[in-house]
C-alpha cells in the first residue's frame, strides 16, 4: 500500500456562500507524531480539518495526497467534537467500518470484542450507543476510529465538552494510537492538553495559518504577537 503522506496544501482556500472561511493556505503534512491545530474561536481550525480530510471541497488551490484518491479514503479516519451514534450496540458499532470494508460478519464482531477490551470498554458492549455518556461516546468514536488501523486520524476538539478523567482517557488512547504508528492532527482549545500531546503546532488566526513549528519552540517563542498572546490567554481579536 502506497502510503497517504505527504499531503500537499497549494494555496488552498475555502469559501461558503461567498464568505472566505480559510486561506490561501501552503502547507506539506509528512513526518510522524501528533499535529495540534490552535487558534481563537474563527481561525479556521476545522475548516481546515476538514479540507484536509476531503470532507469538503477546496473552493481554489489544490489538496493532494501521495496516494490514489480511493486509497487516501480508505486510510483515514476523522472524529468529530460532537460524536455521531448510530442507532445499534456499541458492539455492532464498533464492527460497522469492517464490515463497510468486505470483513465477514464473525471475524468483525470478534475484532470489535478485542477492540472494546483494548479501549476497556467490554462492559458496554450491549448498550445502545446513543445513550452512552459523553465521555463514553467519545471513546467509541475514537475506537470506531482506530479499529480500521488507519494511516491518518483528524479529531476536532476530541475532549471539548469531557471532564478531567474522561479527557485523560482520550488522551491515553491517542498516545497509544500515536506509538502505534498512526498520523494524528488534531485541533484544541486546552493549550495544556497541546503541550502534553503536541509533536508540533499549526497556528491559525483569520482563516491563515500564522505558524507552523516543533511543540517545544513554538511554547518557548512563539514568533507572532497573535500566538503569544493566544498561549498566555489574553483575547485575540
Amino acid at each position: 500500500m502506497v502510503s497517504l503522506l505527504p499531503l500537499t496544501l497549494t494555496a488552498a482556500t475555502a469559501h461558503r456562500r461567498g464568505k472566505a472561511l480559510l486561506g490561501p493556505v501552503d502547507y506539506t503534512l509528512e513526518g510522524v507524531g501528533i499535529t495540534m491545530v490552535i487558534g481563537p474561536n474563527g481561525a479556521g481550525k476545522t475548516t481546515l480539518l476538514r479540507l484536509m480530510h476531503g470532507l469538503q471541497r477546496p473552493s481554489g488551490g489544490s489538496v493532494e495526497w501521495a496516494a490514489p484518491p480511493i486509497e487516501a479514503r480508505q486510510n483515514q479516519a476523522f472524529v468529530f467534537q460532537t460524536p455521531i451514534m448510530m442507532r445499534r450496540s456499541v458492539l455492532d458499532s464498533l464492527a460497522y467500518p469492517l464490515r463497510l470494508r468486505g470483513m465477514a460478519k464473525p471475524e468483525a464482531l470478534l475484532a470489535a470484542r478485542k477492540c472494546a477490551h483494548r479501549f476497556g470498554m467490554e462492559a458496554l458492549l450491549d448498550s445502545a450507543a446513543p445513550w452512552l455518556s459523553g465521555g463514553e461516546k467519545q471513546k467509541l468514536a475514537l475506537a470506531r476510529a482506530l479499529i480500521i488501523k488507519p494511516e491518518l486520524l483528524f479529531l476536532d476538539e476530541p475532549s471539548a465538552n469531557l471532564d478531567g478523567r474522561a479527557t485523560r482517557e482520550i488522551e491515553a488512547i491517542l498516545t497509544a494510537a500515536k506509538a502505534a504508528g498512526t498520523r494524528i492532527v488534531m485541533s484544541s482549545h486546552d493549550m495544556g492538553q497541546a503541550r502534553r500531546l503536541a509533536d508540533d503546532i499549526l497556528f491559525m488566526h483569520k482563516g491563515l495559518l500564522h505558524e507552523k513549528s516543533d511543540a517545544t519552540a513554538f511554547f518557548a517563542a512563539p514568533i507572532s504577537p497573535e500566538a503569544l498572546a493566544f498561549i498566555t490567554g489574553e483575547i485575540v481579536e
